[in-house]
């Protein structure tokens, strides 16, 4: 079995989740926003659904979140990120399945800093459905056709 330690963190960073987003969820305040955003991409992946609505700003955080189990989260990119003072913002793609169906949400998100924590304040989603076809590149980012990695057997 695999444990905590080993296992590499769903953002991409190549970290063990431990020693990267895992400690965030585990309840060390995220440094950037930047990091906050990683974090809460990987509480998604993870269905983390506590700490993703500890993480979101109590002036716009929904009342309840419906994570759907049946989405598996791929691939990160960072796009652009940036803070000014106690404001941030970063701008992500997200490639996610959904059982045999592929889609990127896009975002441009925005956080604030308060009271010695980042948190999500809320963002310009878009969702795009991909369709790769067998000689594509996968979308999950791994450089391989898609037929050889996460296409159909």
């Amino acid at each position: 079995m695999t444990s905590l330690r080993e296992t590499s963190c769903p953002c991409g960073s190549l970290l063990p989740l431990a020693a990267c987003c895992g400690r965030f969820h585990a309840g060390e305040p995220a440094s950037t926003p930047e990091a906050l955003m990683r974090s809460r991409y990987s509480a998604f992946a993870l269905c983390l659904q506590e700490y993703l609505q500890d993480t979101w700003h109590p002036s716009t955080r929904p009342t309840a979140l419906d994570l759907d189990a049946s989405t598996r989260w791929v691939r990160l990119e960072v796009l652009d990120h940036g803070q000014d003072g106690d404001r941030g913002r970063v701008h992500f793609r997200a490639t996610f399945r959904e059982g045999r169906r592929w889609g990127v949400l896009e975002e441009n998100s925005r956080f604030v800093h308060e009271a010695g924590r980042w948190y999500y304040l809320d963002g310009t989603p878009s969702v795009t459905r991909l369709k790769p076809g067998r000689n594509d590149p996968c979308p999950c980012g791994s450089g391989r056709k898609f037929k050889g990695c996460c296409g159909p057997a």
